[in-house]
């Protein structure tokens, strides 16, 4: 029986690890092939299929950044080993993010369709905003992001103003950003989401930052100090 109970813990985290990756490919799926179709236009309310969207990213934003917490981490790890406890937080939230992704309803009409020039700008920051998410994630650790690893006493956690962490505190979700809105045809199916999820991760900040200096003190305070901004360089 204890030879078995290595083998169930690896198995759940590389399960994980591999509903992290199936969540990501289907955001590209659903935001990328999707929702480049508007949905038909019925003449029925919009406002339904609007809430049922807002409900639910709405129910995923809250257990990412209530998980998140310090507090929740404690009392999640009173439960579970505490080496399981980044993978536990990747297999609910890949979860989620894979029932926001395939449950999100289509909705009627074009934002906007750039053309010309223009377009070849909006697909050269939709390149940018990919290009940054994939260097600031491996210089975090892809595995680390995936819960495979686990920071321990031998590999603690290190705040480096270095790379895209020198230019923004937060440059995955300045990446974020520049790929959800830079798409040269953009649907209104698309643009509630990039709308939502942005207005997400601008809010959820000053939280994530809380977190972090209540889990790291002074080590966190000094990387706040020599990156000043969070989000957008120079303004906030």
């Amino acid at each position: 029986m204890t030879s078995i109970i290595p083998f169930v813990r690896t198995a759940f985290v590389w399960i994980g690890a591999l509903l992290f990756a199936v969540s990501l490919a289907s955001f590209g799926l659903v935001y990328g092939i999707r929702l480049d179709t508007p949905a038909p236009a019925t003449g029925q309310p919009v406002w339904p299929a609007i809430l049922i969207n807002v409900a639910l990213f709405t129910v995923f934003a809250l257990h990412h950044s209530l998980m998140a917490r310090t507090g929740a981490k404690a009392w999640l790890t009173r439960t579970i080993p505490a080496q399981l406890e980044r993978s536990l937080y990747v297999w609910v939230a890949s979860l989620m993010f894979l029932a926001v992704c395939w449950l999100w309803r289509p909705l009627p009409g074009m934002a906007w369709e750039v053309e010309g020039p223009a377009r070849w700008v909006m697909w050269l920051l939709l390149a940018t905003g990919v290009s940054m998410t994939a260097r600031a994630a491996m210089a975090i650790g892809v595995w680390e992001l995936a819960g495979v690893r686990v920071p321990s006493p031998s590999r603690p956690v290190e705040f480096k103003a270095t790379g895209l962490f020198g230019f923004v505190r937060h440059p995955i979700y300045l990446a974020w950003i520049l790929m959800v809105f830079s798409m040269p045809r953009m649907t209104h199916s698309r643009l509630l989401f990039a709308v939502i999820s942005s207005a997400y991760l601008v809010a959820a900040i000053p939280w994530e930052e809380a977190s972090l200096v209540e889990a790291f003190g002074e080590k966190y305070r000094a990387y706040q100090r020599q990156v000043r901004s969070r989000l957008l360089p120079g303004i906030w």
